[in-house]
């Protein structure tokens, strides 16, 4: 990570994304976006049981759409579960457990849930990790990139035919602004050459690989439409664990889980969202750029390609015979 690009960075954080930010951007929201009626309308959202996936499930559920929760900790998720239909009263959420970062259960759970004759209209990637060390699943993939990026393919990609069926499918993919501050590498996926492991660059690699990765999915599946997004600097359970000294440091600067997880709720559920051009990168109700200015993070057509040529090689090794 360059100084130059994590110091204009982290400017840029300052201004945009802490809770100061979020009040001057939401000035120009419009309250009339979120008044949707839901009702009818099915949602999944990966990490659902605290955070920013648990504040998207609560305020869907409030507004009548049916929601699945996918967690991978089953008592987590069946209190969150319990919590959000005694909140809202309603009934049609479920639970469903599945830790993204296992390959082969992405690929059973996918089939499950089609067999079960559930809808789906709009799919939440919002489950995701920050592991400081490098550490290998039982498969042998390192566990950040298994959860971010391969675990993010495998569902979206797999749920593909279902989300067809839907008048108004969406995709939405929880990215970070964190991946300004990397350029796009594709040689290095699961960080076996990395020097010194340094988990906050591979969780920003991950999410510089989910924005490529939306975009190639906006034009492999045209039917659908798709985004990424930033939430800023929220106080979530996950930025307390995995980044306790920035969250020391930040803690009164930062957004609460509501106004992290309000671009999310919005790109879910308006029509302004579904007019906006599919693939983009938004933060705050509106797109925005996926570079720096002067950063020279850009990545060529072929480099994009590769993601997802390399990424698919890696899942197919999963994937049940037909």
């Amino acid at each position: 990570m360059s100084i130059f690009r994590s110091t204009i960075w982290f400017v840029k954080g300052l201004k945009e994304y802490t809770k100061s930010g979020f009040t001057s951007a939401s000035k120009s929201f419009r309250a009339e976006d979120l008044s949707v009626d839901i009702s009818g309308w099915s949602y999944m959202i990966t990490g659902a049981n605290s955070g920013l996936g648990k504040a998207t499930a609560l305020a869907l559920a409030k507004k009548g759409g049916t929601v699945h929760l996918v967690c991978r900790n089953q008592e987590r998720g069946e209190a969150a579960k319990t919590e959000i239909t005694e909140t809202t009263g309603n009934q049609n959420v479920f639970m469903h457990q599945l830790d993204t970062s296992r390959p082969a259960e992405v690929y059973s759970f996918v089939k499950r849930f089609e067999s079960s004759g559930q809808s789906l209209d709009v799919l939440i990637n919002n489950a995701g990790c920050m592991v400081n060390t490098r550490e290998l699943t039982e498969e042998g993939l390192e566990k950040n990139f298994a959860t971010n990026t391969l675990g993010t393919h495998i569902l979206t990609t797999a749920l593909m035919p279902l989300l067809a069926k839907s008048q108004q499918p969406r995709v939405i993919i929880v990215s970070s602004g964190g991946m300004l501050t990397q350029s796009l590498n594709t040689d290095d996926l699961q960080f076996e050459r990395m020097r010194k492991f340094d988990g906050t660059v591979a969780y920003a690699q991950n999410k510089r690989q989910q924005i490529v990765m939306c975009e190639q999915y906006a034009k492999q599946f045209p039917n659908v439409h798709f985004s990424t997004m930033h939430p800023g600097w929220a106080d979530t359970p996950a930025v307390q664990t995995s980044m306790p000294d920035f969250h020391a440091k930040m803690q009164s600067r930062l957004r609460s889980v509501e106004e992290g997880a309000d671009t999310i709720i919005w790109l879910a559920i308006s029509e302004v969202a579904l007019k906006q051009p599919t693939g983009l990168f938004f933060q705050d109700r509106k797109a925005v750029s996926t570079h720096l200015p002067l950063a020279f993070t850009k990545s060529t057509i072929q480099q994009d390609t590769k993601l997802i040529d390399s990424v698919e090689e890696i899942a197919a090794k999963f994937k049940p015979a037909e």
